[in-house]
């Protein structure tokens, strides 16, 4: 079982921040270098605690994706999904956006956890030698492209 943090602090309120967790906007951030694709069971225009999502894309080539049920979602401070993808791998990802008292402007935290298990004992090997470094490398640019588009080009601050 791997468990990922990663933060970032950023120039803006956690309200415009959270405009970025709605399923049409999230492939901005969120999968982008996969041409990511949200799917909402029902179509909804907005995340709720029960929602269903399929998530997919491409990468290298490949389909890949996984099935994602929203587990808290609270506006402008917390969204969290569990998900499952076609080759076992199980897990929960959450955000929490936190205000930051400042002097210069509005500023807010944002905490992703990846909290994640690969199947079998090649797949927990792969982890400890390879995955959770990915992992950890593509949350840091997930945050760090949702800063830029939430701080509106404004630099990036990382704790």
């Amino acid at each position: 079982m791997a468990r990922i943090e990663t933060s970032v602090e950023i120039a803006a309120r956690p309200e415009l921040i959270f405009a970025f967790f709605v399923p049409q906007r999230m492939p901005y951030w969120y999968g982008a270098e996969m041409e990511v694709c949200f799917e909402v069971l029902g179509g909804a225009s907005e995340f709720v605690v029960g929602s269903k999502v399929r998530v997919s894309g491409r990468l290298a080539g490949r389909p890949v994706g996984h099935t994602a049920v929203v587990t808290a979602y609270r506006w402008g401070r917390e969204f969290e999904w569990r998900f499952e993808d076609h080759y076992g791998v199980k897990g929960m990802e959450r955000w929490d956006l936190e205000p930051l008292a400042s002097a210069e402007a509005e500023r807010a935290r944002v905490s992703m956890l990846s909290d994640y298990t690969m199947p079998g004992r090649l797949g927990r090997t792969l982890d400890w030698l390879v995955t959770r470094h990915s992992v950890a490398h593509r949350n840091r640019d997930y945050l760090a492209r949702l800063a830029r588009l939430a701080a509106h080009g404004k630099p990036v601050k990382r704790p």
